[in-house]
């Protein structure tokens, strides 16, 4: 996460990423190695309240909000979905509660990633979507309060 970036030219680096990849085999490849990447998860944050609903794997998203800013942490037990939140960590992660609520997120699509994924994976990164930008809602009606 590059701090200095906006939403959308952090989407459009994955979207020229992935396009140095010939094959889907090289994406999913590229896909698992982000989520290696990923920063680990302290255990005290894999806990119930912290697993989003509608994932057929188990992601844990925590949230932080910082001078004004939302900042996120997850991991996943499947190596495919740890990548596909680390995306999303990477584009969202360090912005403004409302810089995420009004993030189109097209590189999702740019990529090819709904129409290359399982319907139960495609429902699950949705799920991720939207429980990201909860937390980005939550915190904007906190910090309006």
């Amino acid at each position: 996460m590059n701090e200095n970036k906006t939403i959308k030219e952090s989407e459009e680096e994955i979207t020229d990423e992935f396009s140095l990849f010939d094959s889907w085999e090289e994406k999913y490849e590229y896909i698992i190695d982000l989520g290696k990447r990923l920063e680990p998860l302290d255990e005290k944050f894999k806990v119930a309240e912290n697993i989003i609903k509608g994932c057929q794997s188990t992601v844990w998203l925590t949230s932080d909000f910082k001078e004004g800013k939302v900042f996120y942490k997850a991991d996943s037990d499947a190596i495919i979905v740890k990548g596909l939140i680390s995306m999303l960590i990477k584009v969202l992660s360090g912005h403004k509660p409302d810089e995420i609520l009004n993030a189109k997120l097209d590189f999702i699509k740019d990529i090819g990633m709904m129409t290359h994924l399982a319907q139960t994976r495609s429902n699950g990164l949705l799920s991720m979507v939207k429980q990201i930008k909860n937390y980005a809602l939550a915190y904007k009606s906190a910090d309006a309060a």
